[in-house]
């Protein structure tokens, strides 16, 4: 499930009881938010942010799914988008630190694209554009967002760049291809932008490696950390809940280590029997 998108600037939603349930196409009607900040100058690892709403980068070929940026190797950064009329373009990114491509955020909907994967296929995924169309590249090497039916000619996969030396996380080079189901693959052509080039040699290759920009809440590596940081957050009181007696300081300290180890459940039983041991003995 996708949650409509929110960009920086935008009022937060109130929070309700019981969350509506949408489909993967509930992207924003607006066509450009009132924002012009970014965020904080990329460099550094990225933390797992406290909003799932937060951008970041993917690292691997797995992280992509759901919404997502494509930001194109041009000077400045732009972006892969496309109009209400389905012509795709390359949009300058607006939201961005210094030309840094890990702090960049999309500041019109036209920039977003949701990727999901194909049914019945291991590595195909569609592109899906604000506006419900599918991205698609036509025999000639044209793109466009303007079919509603999914067929080879929507039909992608993300694969890693040959040949790239890796400089992000998991041992990753931060760039990926994106490939047609025919082998050619999206690049940047002078003004222009192609979906039937060859990455033969180092120059084209250039010109096709892309960075994606996902939301938080798609990408595992962080969602562990949060589920992990979920799982360190425990009060005293549950803690002597789940023992059934009021625990000494080393006790509690004991138990919240456990938490972070994977022995809980031998730690709480430990002190279970050493709890009617003293009652008892």
């Amino acid at each position: 499930m996708v949650k409509p998108l929110r960009f920086k600037g935008d009022p937060k939603p109130k929070k309700r009881k019981r969350a509506v349930a949408q489909d993967d196409s509930a992207l924003p009607t607006n066509s450009k938010s009132t924002s012009t900040s970014a965020t904080a100058a990329a460099g550094t690892a990225e933390a797992a942010p406290e909003d799932d709403d937060a951008w970041v980068s993917a690292d691997t070929v797995p992280d992509v799914t759901g919404p997502i940026m494509i930001v194109l190797p041009t000077t400045p950064p732009c972006a892969l988008a496309c109009d209400g009329a389905g012509k795709v373009y390359r949009a300058k990114i607006e939201n961005i630190v210094d030309g840094i491509v890990a702090s960049a955020e999309p500041h019109d909907v036209q920039m977003v694209w949701v990727a999901n994967k194909v049914a019945g296929s291991e590595d195909a995924v569609r592109l899906k554009s604000h506006h419900g169309r599918l991205l698609s590249i036509d025999k000639n090497g044209l793109l466009s967002a303007t079919s509603e039916v999914m067929s080879t000619f929507e039909s992608f996969s993300i694969v890693d760049p040959p040949h790239l030396q890796p400089s992000g996380p998991s041992g990753s080079s931060g760039k990926f291809l994106i490939r047609s189901a025919a082998g050619q693959y999206i690049k940047v052509s002078k003004s222009n932008i192609v979906g039937d080039a060859d990455v033969g040699g180092e120059e084209e290759l250039n010109e096709a490696s892309v960075s994606i920009r996902m939301q938080a809440r798609f990408k595992p590596e962080l969602q562990a950390v949060k589920a992990e940081k979920a799982r360190e957050k425990v009060s005293r009181k549950d803690l002597e809940a789940a023992v059934g007696r009021r625990l000494e300081d080393n006790e509690v300290r004991t138990l919240k280590r456990a938490r972070r180890d994977g022995d809980y459940h031998e730690k709480l039983l430990d002190l279970k029997v050493k709890g009617k041991h003293d009652k008892y003995g």
